[in-house]
């Protein structure tokens, strides 16, 4: 493949990956202002909050990964600088680490 070819698939794919973590920033924030309404029901609380850090914690790492492709830092490392691979992105779309990093972050 061309590297213009590849080029012109990367920047689709890019295109296509920002539509996609741009409709789940919406579904999360729509997620966190239902889970924020109070339903007055004491004995959800516990499963509410649990919620509510999950997807506040899920808003951050798509919002984080639609930053870096406005900034034009989206798949690099931000840890050494190295490429993230596609595959890793494609699994993982905000992933902000390599796999080695990640490890060494993660002990």
């Amino acid at each position: 493949m061309s590297t213009d070819i590849r080029a012109t698939n990367d920047l689709q794919w890019l295109a296509e990956l920002r539509t996609t973590l741009t409709d789940e920033l919406e579904v999360q924030k729509t997620r966190l202002t239902e889970l924020t309404d109070d339903t007055g029901d004491p004995a959800e609380d516990h499963t509410r909050t649990a919620l509510l850090a999950a997807t506040r914690q899920s808003v951050e790492q798509v919002s984080g990964a639609l930053q870096r492709l406005a900034d034009g830092t989206y798949g690099a490392c931000e840890q050494c600088g190295a490429s993230i691979p596609r595959e890793r992105l494609e699994i993982l779309p905000h992933a902000r680490f390599c796999m080695p990093c990640q490890r060494r972050r993660n002990g």
